[in-house]
């Protein structure tokens, strides 16, 4: 899948653990849970040993804790890349075929996860999308697009899941530290990586009744095949100073998910987790 080995190293940088390289094995920390990730395939976007991105380091990490997969995206050879791999490693995994920009399909994903899976304990929405560089580029059609993938999907997806999710469910969205700080140079990425924290905290309060779970991850820098074509196109992205030295793998992303899917974090609610090197806090 085009990580590095155990003990490699990333930009340079010292080594890394087994867990940031996708290499620890599982310690049951889902056993038994139904789990939905939505935006769980791959596009290697023609690169050259392409890094694992942050939806399918989702996937088979949660599924290597025991949790049962349905693996939904739009593009049905990068999805069942996903699910070959967790099937092949032991564990259980069914694909669902959905775009999000459907509002119509949103709904009919979460039901066939549950009538798949036998129930739903968990979410995750792992779709974004950008474009228009700077204001001049950004049209309203540009800005409809960008929102009603990363922001509309999210909510339709979240609206969906709750009143099927069993309680004390999580659902985790995916954001990205360029909500909290510029970064992007794309307004409507940025924008709605923003307002999707403001939307966790609605969603977890509609879901306290029932001790549903709803935070957000918001990476930084990461070598992830989109982060690498970001990087193509914008050097300085890449030479951007990290307080801890490197860029993040999407398996430092997983982890974080891992966390708020699992009782480890049965008190959290309505928090954003950043993994990003300390980039936001220190720079």
């Amino acid at each position: 899948m085009g990580e590095p080995a155990e003990g490699a190293d990333v930009d340079g940088a010292r080594t890394l653990a087994a867990e940031s390289v996708g290499a620890a094995p599982g310690r049951g920390r889902l056993e038994g849970r139904h789990l939905l990730v939505v935006g769980a395939g791959q596009d290697s976007h023609s690169l050259p040993d392409p890094p694992i991105g942050n939806g399918r380091a989702i996937s088979i990490l949660c599924a290597r804790e025991g949790a049962a997969i349905a693996a939904a995206d739009r593009d049905r050879e990068s999805v069942s890349g996903t699910v070959a791999t967790i099937t092949e490693d032991g564990g259980r995994a069914t694909i669902l075929m959905a775009d999000v920009a459907v509002p119509d399909e949103i709904e009919a994903m979460v039901v066939a996860a549950r009538e798949a899976l036998g129930g739903l304990d968990g979410v995750v929405y792992n779709v974004g999308i950008g474009a228009g560089a700077g204001l001049e580029q950004s049209t309203a059609d540009v800005w409809d697009q960008v929102l009603s993938v990363n922001l509309r999907g999210a909510m339709l997806t979240a609206r969906a899941a709750l009143p099927v999710l069993e309680d004390g469910g999580s659902i985790v969205f995916v954001s990205s530290v360029a909500g909290i700080k510029p970064g992007s140079r794309m307004p409507a990425y940025d924008a709605s990586k923003a307002a999707l924290g403001g939307l966790m905290r609605h969603v977890a309060l509609e879901g306290e009744r029932r001790r549903i779970r709803v935070n957000v991850v918001a990476p930084g820098l990461m070598d992830t095949p989109l982060g690498r074509i970001a990087s193509a196109g914008r050097p300085s992205r890449a030479r951007t100073p990290v307080p801890l030295g490197r860029q993040g793998t999407a398996w430092e992303t997983a982890y974080a998910a891992l966390f708020l899917l699992s009782d480890e974090s049965a008190y959290i609610t309505g928090q954003t987790l950043v993994v990003d090197g300390g980039l936001t806090a220190l720079r």
